[in-house]
């Protein structure tokens, strides 16, 4: 059998969650230029953009069984070693499509990395306002420490009523451009730190060091 110090690395897998429904939103936009920043870091990624969230039903707690849809997403998020989340300000908070999919996470409760544990997330938030932007931008990386994620440095607020994005993704504030480059490459970076501190110590240790 191969030590864990012996086998092949794996890039890192990168999940980006969008929560606007709207067909080429900013958010999503926005998202798909961090995840592009994370594949130019090593990463592979996985795109949940907003309407495949709108496709999820209403999370029920009681329920045991999942559509193919909530099982693909609860694998993709068990997998996942980094996660972005870009969400549109909500009625001053985060869109309720990304609620219901975290809701989603209780199914990683019994899970070695329960909800978004040991997994950095990059925090993007779109709206035409920079204060109610920055509200929610607090609002998520609240939510994100409840689940035990870790929030990058940089978390990025997008004031739609000054910034605007091309189709093809093109950002023409090269300030915003460049904190979306960033917030994708420390994704990244956090992900391969995670997994190199778990290779240098054993089973035994790296449980001792969570409890």
């Amino acid at each position: 059998m191969q030590s864990r110090r012996s086998r092949e690395p794996r890039s890192p897998l990168i999940v980006g969650l969008g929560g606007s429904a709207g067909q080429g939103s900013a958010t999503d936009i926005a998202l798909l230029s961090v995840l592009k920043a994370a594949e130019l870091a090593g990463a592979n990624t996985r795109f949940f953009g907003g309407r495949y969230l709108a496709g999820l039903p209403s999370y029920d707690p009681v329920a045991t069984a999942r559509t193919p849809q909530q099982a693909q997403f609860v694998e993709a998020m068990r997998a996942a070693d980094g996660v972005v989340i870009a969400t549109p300000v909500h009625h001053g908070g985060v869109s309720s499509l990304l609620t219901n999919a975290l809701d989603l996470l209780q199914d990683l409760r019994d899970d070695a990395r329960p909800d978004l544990r040991d997994r950095a997330v990059a925090c993007v938030v779109t709206g035409a306002g920079a204060q109610s932007a920055a509200a929610t931008l607090m609002a998520l990386r609240g939510t994100i420490h409840a689940l035990g994620g870790w929030p990058t440095p940089v978390g990025v607020t997008v004031d739609l009523s000054q910034v605007k994005f091309s189709l093809t993704g093109h950002c023409a504030d090269p300030r915003v451009a460049a904190q979306l480059q960033t917030a994708g490459c420390q994704v990244v970076e956090f992900a391969l730190a995670r997994r190199l501190y778990a290779d240098r110590i054993s089973p035994g240790e790296w449980v001792a060091a969570r409890a």
